[in-house]
């Protein structure tokens, strides 16, 4: 008697397992097919604040929000990329002076610096999207590598306090300011192309180990 009520409580314990897991996949589940508050069409664009954008699930809102922005400041072309095969570009729009931009998206935690990738990638998208001009769009800062590779090779960063300043000036129905903090001019580093014209060319962060090494190992 005593076998047959332990094998009725395990049975009954595993059916609660089973169930506990069932209820539990479907939640995860449920979740995931969940769309994202960001990704749909009818919240009030201008009810969004920084805050907002942070606590958003991943980059794919962020994306969303700022495609929906640059609608809003009244920019003509503007689109929304795939987002897988995107080549580095989230957005595109042409500015004011018809000239088209590609941007890219970083929602990154305010702790979490921007490196030099999206610079990288928004820079070597230009020429597939048909782009003159390249942007970044942080929701934190970047690395000083970046800043400096965006420099060199004309790629305007947005950060955390741009983005905040555009979201103001929108809100104030303010459009001209917030296309003013969009199309102002990068920051520029002349220094690497003016030596590009110099016949003596210094070596740029030369790797001396490497070059020992291979002097060792071919005899010179």
């Amino acid at each position: 008697m005593e076998v047959v009520l332990l094998i009725y409580v395990f049975v009954a314990a595993v059916i609660v397992l089973l169930f506990g897991f069932s209820l539990l996949f479907f939640k995860i589940l449920q979740k995931r097919n969940k769309p994202s508050l960001f990704l749909k069409e009818n919240y009030d664009l201008r009810s969004i604040a920084i805050a907002d954008i942070d606590r958003m699930e991943d980059g794919s809102g962020f994306e969303m929000y700022l495609y929906r922005l640059f609608l809003e400041l009244g920019y003509s072309g503007v689109y929304k990329t795939v987002g897988s095969r995107d080549f580095g570009a989230d957005v595109v729009f042409t500015d004011r002076e018809g000239v088209r931009n590609v941007v890219q998206a970083k929602r990154y935690s305010v702790d979490n610096p921007v490196g030099v990738s999206a610079v990288q990638e928004v820079y070597s998208c230009m020429r597939y999207y048909k782009a003159k001009k390249a942007i970044v769009i942080a929701t934190s800062k970047y690395t000083e590598p970046c800043e400096t590779l965006a420099g060199i090779n004309h790629v305007k960063l947005l950060d955390r306090m741009d983005l905040i300043n555009i979201i103001e000036a929108f809100k104030k129905d303010n459009l001209k300011a917030a296309q003013d903090i969009v199309e102002a001019e990068p920051r520029m580093i002349l220094e690497s192309w003016s030596e590009a014209s110099n016949p003596g060319l210094r070596e740029v962060r030369k790797d001396y180990k490497a070059e020992k090494y291979v002097k060792k190992v071919m005899g010179k």
